[in-house]
């Protein structure tokens, strides 16, 4: 078992938002192991800020582009968003959406970043790329927080695959691509949801809906319950149309369906948000005077 020392305690405390003496037992609960206790914490409902853990840091781009009928989006990090404003910095994003659109080679890319590594001064991160193409349809980008023509912090395409005009398609994607930008949905279809994150979470709503003490039938309902609000949280089909709450996103795509006379069938989407993910580096900058004092 590991040593639940005061350090863990406080790491836990800052990840979860729970007291000091229920992430201490939470620990010891689970061997000292950190995201076993973040989960007891949620079944235990004490957590109330599960998802700190994965707070936004880095800084960098994003950058999507497309071309009709295939996009490309992709996300460089740099240390700072001053860094980012650099003109050699956004030239090489803008590159590497290039070479992954036109299916380039991407390694050479990556070769690239030690000359301008050296150049800037800062250290760069290609961190991931992805790409959506279609036979027939449109493929839109949307740059949210845009800082220059195709660059932001938040890249999205969305990939639709139909028979109708063009036009329709494009003003269509890009109302959906502004939604997936602001809802920030992590799977298409209830079909695409992953299955270990499904029991994962159903195992955590079933342990709080027990807590309450009411008989297994109406659990069970609770939990189903539970699980309709996450799909609806998470699942993009199943979330609530931004520029129209009344309708859900499979809606606004079955009365585009109707409206143009063919169907509207979304293939595909991308979200990349600058920095998700990543932790940052706390400093204690205190500590560091105090060490600088005495050596």
């Amino acid at each position: 078992m590991a040593e639940i020392t005061a350090s863990l305690v406080k790491e836990l405390r800052e990840k979860t938002g729970a007291g000091m003496m229920e992430c201490k037992k939470a620990l010891s609960e689970c061997a000292g192991d950190m995201e076993q206790a973040i989960d007891w914490l949620r079944k235990k409902g004490l957590s109330v800020a599960a998802k700190k853990a994965g707070r936004v840091a880095a800084q960098g781009l994003v950058g999507a582009k497309t071309n009709g009928k295939k996009g490309a989006v992709v996300e460089v990090n740099i240390e700072t968003d001053f860094a980012a404003k650099n003109p050699d910095f956004q030239a090489y994003v803008n590159s590497v959406v290039d070479t992954v659109l036109n299916d380039g080679d991407l390694e050479a890319k990556k070769a690239e970043l030690t000359n301008l590594i050296a150049k800037i001064g800062e250290n760069m991160n290609l961190r991931r790329t992805a790409a959506l193409s279609v036979d027939n349809g449109v493929v839109t980008s949307y740059i949210h927080s845009q800082t220059e023509p195709g660059l932001g912090r938040i890249g999205v395409l969305v990939a639709l695959k139909s028979d109708a005009p063009a036009d329709k398609l494009q003003a269509l994607a890009k109302q959906i691509a502004m939604h997936i930008a602001a809802a920030a949905p992590r799977f298409k279809d209830i079909a695409s949801v992953d299955a270990q994150a499904l029991a994962h979470e159903k195992a955590i709503y079933s342990e709080q809906a027990k807590a309450s003490g009411k008989p297994e039938a109406i659990i069970e309902k609770m939990v189903e319950g539970r699980i309709r609000k996450f799909y609806e949280e998470v699942v993009l089909m199943e979330q609530a149309f931004i520029m129209d709450p009344d309708k859900k996103i499979k809606d606004v795509l079955t009365d585009a369906s109707k409206e143009l006379g063919t169907a509207v069938e979304l293939s595909d989407f991308a979200r990349f948000a600058l920095g998700e993910g990543i932790e940052k580096e706390e400093k204690d900058f205190a500590a560091e005077v105090n060490a600088q004092i005495n050596k």
